[in-house]
């Protein structure tokens, strides 16, 4: 059997889309998730598009329990992509959790069940800590969000990271600017950068930049 185009397994995903605009939430699809992975926090949950997809994604998933097994390597690759996608922000939300329960502005970016799977995996993994080894100290040492002493055990991300970001459309005020720095230059339309991610994340809010 003749190998499966790329094109051809996430097209799989498109044949619900509207008319109007094929491939476009693919095409969105796979900006948001680029910039999940690349961003050091939590970014803004894509309601409107995962609302559009749930349904496909959904059939997806009962193709995984239906073709678990089936060694055809075009069928093994299409169930790489799909259980890789729905892996969307496991990874930030499990190492930055305490950080986004506490935090309420990057806690609404959180889908209903994301917010429920970190719930859920900060009560066991705070159960564990306990039976393992925090039942053995002193009480006041068991919090795992204890900011006693001007010291924080909440973990967050790095802000002042680097990131490769490239300019979809130019900003009316696009000055970037780095804190403790001389530096300072205009972000122009198609051009990539290499940049701390605080200071260009207002533009990647908006959607004026995109991170690659």
């Amino acid at each position: 059997m003749a190998a499966m185009e790329l094109d051809d397994i996430l097209g799989e995903f498109d044949a619900g889309a509207p008319a109007s605009n094929p491939g476009k939430d693919i095409s969105d699809l796979t900006t948001a998730w680029i910039a999940e992975r690349t961003a050091p926090e939590i970014l803004p949950f894509q309601t409107q598009l995962v609302e559009r997809l749930t349904d496909r994604i959904r059939q997806q998933i009962e193709l995984v329990e239906t073709e678990t097994g089936n060694m055809d390597p075009a069928a093994n690759f299409r169930l790489i992509l799909i259980q890789t996608e729905l892996e969307r922000v496991k990874y930030l939300i499990d190492k930055y959790g305490l950080h986004v329960l506490s935090n309420n502005a990057v806690r609404a970016n959180l889908a209903s069940s994301e917010l429920a799977y970190l719930k859920s995996h900060l009560a066991l993994l705070n159960n564990h800590y306990l039976a393992s080894f925090l039942r053995n100290f002193p009480e006041p040492l068991r919090r795992l969000d204890d900011t006693a002493g001007g010291l924080t055990m909440i973990e967050e991300p790095d802000m002042e990271s680097a990131v490769f970001c490239r300019v979809v459309k130019e900003p009316i005020d696009g000055t970037v600017r780095i804190p403790g720095t001389d530096t300072e230059f205009e972000l122009r339309k198609d051009d990539v950068y290499v940049v701390r991610y605080s200071a260009i994340r207002q533009w990647v809010m908006t959607g004026e930049v995109e991170l690659i």
